[in-house]
């Protein structure tokens, strides 16, 4: 079941103890839903990433969180569902977990990877150019067969 792009940043922001800016929610949001499509060939969020001059951005989660800059998103996710019991929770989780102590330069610099999508999609100063699912599959399985350590 793929979820809202609103219902997962809800979750990953309140998971996080409200400690994420929106450059680090999009960049673990890409991850995670990266890894999820990898896995399971269904995608975690219900809308594509594009590829900004800072890595995968979904547009409508930066727009309604772009006010707080480099801060930290305070609850402002109203309405959002609760998916705690989801297997799209359990992989916001495991990628919470696993890039908490990842500063948002080294989030950006591992999204930027020549594995990844965003590379082979990022053109300078563009914005609209869509990274596709297919896109993101073909990179989990670039990463699994060759993976970059997070430094």
């Amino acid at each position: 079941m793929t979820v809202s792009v609103f219902d997962a940043a809800n979750y990953l922001c309140k998971t996080s103890g409200w400690k994420l800016s929106n450059l680090q929610l999009q960049k673990v949001l890409y991850i995670a839903d990266m890894n999820f499509v990898g896995k399971k060939q269904i995608r975690l969020v219900d809308e594509d990433f594009e590829a900004w001059d800072y890595g995968p951005v979904i547009p409508s989660l930066y727009h309604k969180c772009k006010a707080f800059g480099a801060k930290p998103i305070p609850p402002v996710f109203w309405g959002a569902s609760d998916i705690s019991d989801t297997n799209e929770a359990a992989m916001l989780s495991l990628a919470w977990e696993n890039l908490k102590s990842v500063t948002a330069g080294q989030l950006v610099e591992t999204t930027h990877s020549s594995l990844g999508a965003w590379a082979d999609k990022y053109v300078a100063g563009a914005k609209q150019i869509k990274i596709f699912t297919q896109d993101m599959i073909d990179e989990y399985e670039r990463r699994v067969k060759r993976p970059e350590p997070v430094t």
